[in-house]
Parts: C-alpha cells; structure tokens; sequence
C-alpha cells in the first residue's frame, strides 16, 4: 500500500531557504587542534625582537641566558697605536743552530738522535757525523798512509844506528834523524785521525730542541743545518716598520696571546732596512712567549708617544651591520640595545679607542654582542 508525503507548506519552504542561505554566508571554523596551518601565530610579545628602529629588545631572562656583559664607558686620552706584523725569534745569546761542518754520514750520539721539544744542555753531544770521501781519494789517502808508513820505519831504523855510533857520529845528526822520526809519526797518525774519527755535534746552549732534521745515515753537506736548539724562557718578538718614522716614537708595545694582554720591551731598532722595511726587536714576559713557537707569526701593537682623546671598550665589541659598518651595542633601557655607529683605532691588540659616536656613560655590551647582532 502506497504512503503519499504530504507537501511543504508555502511557509515552511522560504524558511528553509534562509536557512541555507545563513549557513552559505558564515564561514567553517574547525574545532581545537584541528586547524590547517594557515591561521597566523599568536604573538608572545615577551621573546628577543628586532625593532622597526633598529634596536633590540632582549628580556632580563634572554639576556641571562645569552651572558650579556656591559661596561661603562669612559672618556680620556690614550697612546696612539699602529698594528705591525711580527714573528717569534730566538735570542741570539740563547739559542743557536747546529751545523755539520764537513760532509759525511750521521751517527746517533751517546743518547740517540734528539727529537723536537727535547730538553738538552750545553755541550751534550747531539749526534757525530763520520766523514765521507771518494774512492779515489779515500785510495789516495791510503796510498799517502802506506808511504808515510814506511818513511817512519826506515827513519826509526836510522835512529837505531846512530845511537848505536854516538861516541863515532855527530850529536846533531843524531837529533835531525829523530826530529825526522817524530814528524814522521805525526804526519801518519793526522792521515790515520782524517780517516777513521768522526766530527760531534754538540748543542751550543741550554734549552730544547725547535728543530731536527737529522736521521740516523742520513748523509748530510757541509754547513747544513741538522738541529736548532733554543730557551723558551728567552724568546723575542721581531716586527717590521714600513714607515721609518714609527721606529722613532716607540713608547711601548704589547701582543695579544690567547686573548691575553702581554707588554712588550722595546730594544731597539735596526739601521738597515729588509725587504723595504726596519726590523724592531721586542722581549716580553718569559711565561707567556713561552708557549709560541719559533716562527710564529704575531701581531703587535705598538703604542707611540702620541696621543688620542677616544672611549676605551674591548675589541669584542666592535661588530658590523648589515651595510658593513662598525657598530658597538648601547643598552638604552634595562632590556633594549640600540647599535651604534662608531669609529675605533687599536690600542693593544685587546682593546681599542672609540674616537666617534659614543658618550661618556654609554653602557656598551661586551660579552654576548655578537648574539645581540644575531637576533632579528
């Protein structure tokens, strides 16, 4: 049996159409957690930030995290410095080289053949070198060993029978016969010394080995270099001056070791120009040159006896923006850097002189600068 439905009334039909029509108008909203990634972040407005202005605004507990260290800066006049590259240098009283002296065969010494860093001491010997020589002329040498040999026994055979006619034959004769014998004996142990000894090395002062470059049969020239020995506790520091005028107003000088400050002596100045430029020798503290190595390249800071009026801040904190400037990090407020542009000139390879663009009591980050620089 067939169910007839009856039809929608004329009022009930426009109400479903505005229905429809509301829902069509309204926009879905997912529920918690069930969005799609295209709703923006809700801002925090307590975390590091880069500001429309330039500056940062860095929150006490952010800027605890990242180490930030200020300091106050303070006005006054300091020594003009200039930057010269130097290399670490023996001093020529305590150190010094160990060079074979005739061609031939290395031998170890008493106490084998020294490595690099070896303590040695003066007139401990090093390594010996057995000279070596043709075969002609080691025949020739051999040959002059044979003849000299035989003049010596016939000159002793000659004593022999003139001792025996003393009371006969002039004394004179008797002492030109052994005279002749004497010279003959050592004329033939100097050829037999020149083949069978062996030239020492010896070390020439107290210190350790900077260099070896000996093996052992390594076959060696004369005048070659086999060691290098050297006091640590005595190294100097020598610079070269492009600008003869820098050597004349030397007030001081300091080098930068592992971020440490280590002043330097002035000694003097060579009167012959190398390489277009004067040599000026430094010595410094024995602990601290101490742990640089011969040859090592360094930079130093000479302070001249001139003077500049600027703000004193380390070189940590000299950074630069993104238009390639100089630029230190002011705190303003208790949590908003600004940068700065500024102008410095070094000091003493640690810290330099700001000549523009910070004041007397600018509170210039230090520690933690280059993280300040970094936030965006």
């Amino acid at each position: 049996m067939k169910r007839f439905h009856p039809m929608p009334t004329l009022p009930t039909l426009l109400a479903l159409l505005m229905a429809a029509a509301l829902s069509a108008s309204l926009p879905a909203l997912a529920g918690p957690g069930h969005d799609h990634g295209d709703a923006p972040p809700a801002p925090t407005g307590n975390g590091p930030s880069r500001q429309p202005d330039g500056s940062v605004f860095l929150p006490k507990p952010a800027q605890r995290q990242l180490g930030v260290r200020t300091v106050v800066a303070a006005a006054g006049q300091h020594a003009k410095a200039f930057e010269l590259a130097g290399t670490v240098v023996m001093d020529p009283n305590a150190g010094g080289k160990v060079q074979a002296v005739l061609a031939g065969r290395l031998e170890a010494g008493p106490k084998g053949l020294p490595g690099v860093g070896q303590a040695v001491r003066k007139g401990e010997v090093l390594a010996y070198v057995v000279p070596t020589a043709g075969a002609i002329e080691r025949s020739n040498q051999l040959a002059q060993q044979a003849e000299l040999r035989a003049a010596r026994d016939l000159a002793a055979r000659r004593v022999a029978r003139l001792t025996e006619l003393a009371d006969t034959v002039p004394r004179k004769d008797i002492e030109a016969a052994e005279s002749e014998l004497q010279s003959l004996a050592q004329r033939l142990g100097a050829v037999g010394a020149g083949l069978a000894t062996r030239d020492a090395l010896v070390a020439p002062v107290s210190g350790v080995i900077a260099s070896a470059n000996a093996v052992a049969g390594q076959v060696v020239d004369a005048r070659e270099l086999v060691f290098e020995v050297v006091d640590p506790s005595r190294l100097r520091i020598e610079a070269l001056a492009y600008d003869p005028a820098q050597a004349q107003s030397v007030a001081g000088a300091t080098l930068a070791v592992a971020g440490q400050r280590v002043p330097l002596r002035f000694l003097g100045a060579a009167r012959s120009l190398r390489d277009q430029a004067q040599p000026l020798q430094f010595a410094g503290d024995s602990s601290a040159l101490g742990t640089l190595a011969l040859g090592q390249p360094v930079r130093v800071f000479v302070q001249s006896t001139d003077k500049v009026d600027g703000v004193q801040v380390p070189a940590a904190a000299l950074l630069r923006n993104p238009a390639n400037q100089t630029i230190v990090w002011v705190k303003e407020s208790p949590e908003r850097f600004a940068p700065r542009v500024v102008t410095a000139v070094p000091l003493d390879g640690t810290s330099v002189a700001v000549t523009s663009g910070l004041q007397p009591g600018d509170r210039v980050a230090t520690r933690g600068a280059t993280l300040i620089n970094q936030v965006r």
